[in-house]
């Protein structure tokens, strides 16, 4: 764990958190559990341009919110099925396993950018914002859905 005064202000880190991510060919949304890992807050869309700079843009987010693991969306089939996507989703699992050192765990990711959609439909955002931030939210989504799930299984 990293010292205190190395941290960036104003990035409150009594508890290291959990990354949550949602891995598209163009973007990777981002969100990132409070402190007591209750609630997942978004983070800035990465904007994909080449695995180099991607992980790049990872680990300074890693790094910043000193992050003990990570989870990745896991794109099954309505049926429950692994599909194409579920093979690549593994493989960027793994790729992330590699390099970071951390635990990455792979979160089923069913309808969370469709009701990612619906809940911006919901507010006054434009259709252009909505678009911005579809990914981000179906990041926030999944991670939220996570830590609930790990509470739920501590409580029984």
């Amino acid at each position: 764990m990293t010292d205190e005064s190395e941290r960036e202000p104003g990035v409150i880190t009594s508890h290291r958190r959990v990354l949550g991510l949602d891995v598209g060919a163009k973007r990777i949304g981002m969100a990132v559990s409070d402190p007591l890992g209750i609630t997942a807050q978004g983070l800035e869309t990465i904007q994909r341009r080449n695995k180099r700079l991607d992980f790049e843009a990872l680990a300074k987010i890693i790094e910043r919110f000193d992050v003990a693991e990570i989870v990745v969306g896991y794109p099954l089939r309505l049926s429950g099925t692994e599909g194409a996507g579920a093979d690549k989703m593994q493989r960027f699992a793994e790729e992330l396993r590699q390099r970071f050192q951390l635990p990455v765990h792979l979160w089923d990711e069913r309808l969370t950018s469709a009701q990612a959609n619906r809940l911006l439909r919901e507010t006054n955002m434009s259709i252009k914002r909505r678009g911005e931030v579809v990914d981000q939210m179906a990041a926030v989504l999944i991670l939220q859905s996570w830590m609930d799930a790990q509470q739920s299984a501590g409580e029984s």
